[in-house]
């Protein structure tokens, strides 16, 4: 089992919040790693697969725009994402991931083992984004899809203590 996976449970609870995930590269991994924790189920909401273009824009509501514009694998379409997965659940905060594990590229300039995390919060009525963070990440595809697992559920982490720890 995940230790950062427990420590973000324990939290959630703590701060009685819940969490929606929104995976584009990572495929469900986030969420999995959470939902091995008991006890997940109080405070994991649900997770949100979005492999494609299509998938972001159908199931998150990701302006079609800016993944063309910026790119399924950018600060803007990882914004977008957290967001949606917000608006398109009951939970409180969310996290997203998108990024080029490989072993091929997307044929712009994005370089495999590239990853965006976004985070966003409900306060209320509103809903707002507090932080997107880039990776890079060497190693094969599942290494990088494993690392980028890691980083979101650090990036969770570090965001349930800084604004409720």
């Amino acid at each position: 089992m995940n230790e950062i996976a427990v420590e973000i449970v324990r939290k959630l609870a703590a701060y009685s919040k819940t969490l929606v995930t929104a995976e584009s590269c990572t495929a469900g991994l986030v969420s999995a790693a959470i939902a091995a924790v008991p006890g997940a189920s109080r405070v994991l909401w649900g997770g949100f697969i979005t492999y494609t273009a299509d998938a972001k824009a159908g199931m998150l509501g990701v302006d079609e725009t800016v993944i063309r514009r910026f790119g399924a694998v950018s600060q803007e379409t990882t914004a977008a994402m957290a967001l949606g997965a917000l608006t398109n659940s009951g939970a409180g905060i969310s996290a997203s991931v998108t990024g080029l594990a490989g072993p091929g590229g997307d044929g712009d300039v994005t370089p495999v083992g590239t990853v965006w995390i976004g985070v966003a919060v409900r306060e209320e009525e509103t809903v707002s984004l507090v932080k997107r963070t880039h990776f890079y990440f060497e190693g094969s595809r599942n290494e990088v899809r494993l690392r980028a697992t890691e980083a979101v559920l650090r990036e969770i982490d570090v965001f349930l203590d800084e604004r409720w720890g």
